[in-house]
């Protein structure tokens, strides 16, 4: 099995890094069309990723064949997503955004932030969601004064 050879990536291979794993599903095997229908790019776009992530050592592809991960690639694609969650979870239950719009902000802000503020993210999060089960609802407090600074 080939090592990854680069681990400096793209936001757009980990964005097709992300849509592997998230298409992978039972069998851990995803298809170019599919990949491409998820980003909303082109099917020639997707075969020139693939080609890269090959060459990292982070899929195993060939042409009209379904697409795998390798074991480094998985690595990489399960930390890309634990980010968008972790992310996605703080604006939604913490922040009170909608849905949609905190899909999205997790998609740009998981490629920027590093390590060090998802894991602060994270402990942010358990800290609300314990002082949560005790009574003291953080995130609700929140959301009620921010309604007020708006104004």
């Amino acid at each position: 099995m080939a090592e990854a050879k680069n681990n400096n990536l793209s936001a757009s291979l980990e964005d097709y890094l992300e849509a592997i794993y998230n298409l992978s599903g039972e069998f851990n095997t995803a298809r170019s069309k599919d990949i491409a229908k998820l980003l909303g790019v082109s099917k020639s776009s997707v075969t020139g990723a693939l080609r890269v992530l090959k060459e990292r050592g982070l899929a195993h592809y060939k042409p009209y064949d379904s697409i795998t991960l390798t074991k480094t690639g998985r690595k990489a694609a399960a930390e890309i997503a634990r980010k968008h969650n972790i992310l996605k979870s703080f604006f939604i239950n913490v922040l009170g955004i909608e849905t949609d719009i905190a899909h999205q902000a997790a998609c740009k802000a998981e490629h920027t932030l590093g390590a060090e503020v998802i894991s602060r993210l994270l402990c942010f999060i358990e800290f609300v969601t314990k002082h949560n089960a005790k009574g003291y609802d953080w995130a609700n407090k929140f959301k009620k004064f921010y309604k007020n600074c708006k104004k």
